[in-house]
């Protein structure tokens, strides 16, 4: 697994950056991204994929321990659809 912190190391090391300023900039990333999502918006980064955010409508499910029908309350999430040449690099 990666983590933001592997991720900083590698820029770190790769533009002369300090650990923590490049921590700064990854973690800067991943905020703008989540502030977009909140708001609906769209993050598309050219290469690498879009960030999208999914309406799930309320819906009812049964519970298979029960039987019972319950109520799925209305969701958001946060998808990811990647880039041709990203599915490419891991396909290829």
């Amino acid at each position: 697994m990666t983590t933001a912190s592997d991720i900083a190391d590698k820029i770190a090391g790769e533009h002369g950056l300090t650990k923590t300023q490049a921590k700064a900039i990854v973690e800067g990333v991943f905020k703008e991204i989540a502030a977009a999502a909140v708001t609906g918006a769209e993050t598309s980064i050219n290469g690498f994929g879009k960030f999208k955010v999914k309406e799930s409508p309320a819906r009812d499910a049964r519970n298979p321990a029960t039987g019972a029908t319950i109520k799925v309350a209305a969701s958001r999430k946060l998808t990811f659809s990647p880039a041709k040449a990203t599915k490419d690099a891991l396909n290829g």
